[in-house]
């Protein structure tokens, strides 16, 4: 079994910054795969980045080159630094972990106003 806690949304002006956290409670020592998906209002849930145990990333076009994931496996948490926002970039953003099948935060909204 594996918990997600997520911090760190909020509002924010076009062109901020936000750094959200996602932290694994789990009995096992490393999860392999961890990430971030985010849903707008009336939109699917959709990839923003994920990040295996080694390090190798994945990033959704629109976000590359403004976004950054990164991981502490020993903390088993999970970083997303958001840059350059934009108000399209609202949504509710949900942290994601797998091991053996896939876990979901509870979300945390990030608003982005122009």
């Amino acid at each position: 079994q594996v918990r997600l806690v997520e911090s760190g949304g909020g509002l924010v002006q076009s062109g901020g910054s936000l750094r959200l956290s996602c932290t694994a409670s789990t009995d096992y020592y490393t999860i392999n795969d961890m990430g971030w998906y985010r849903q707008a209002p009336g939109k699917q849930r959709e990839l923003v980045a994920t990040i295996t145990s080694g390090g190798s990333t994945n990033y959704a076009d629109s976000v590359k080159g403004r976004f950054t994931i990164s991981r502490d496996n020993a903390k088993n948490t999970v970083y997303l630094q958001m840059n350059s926002l934009k108000p399209e970039y609202t949504a509710v953003y949900y942290c994601y972990a797998h091991l053996y099948r896939s876990y979901w935060g509870q979300g945390t909204q990030v608003t982005v106003s122009s």
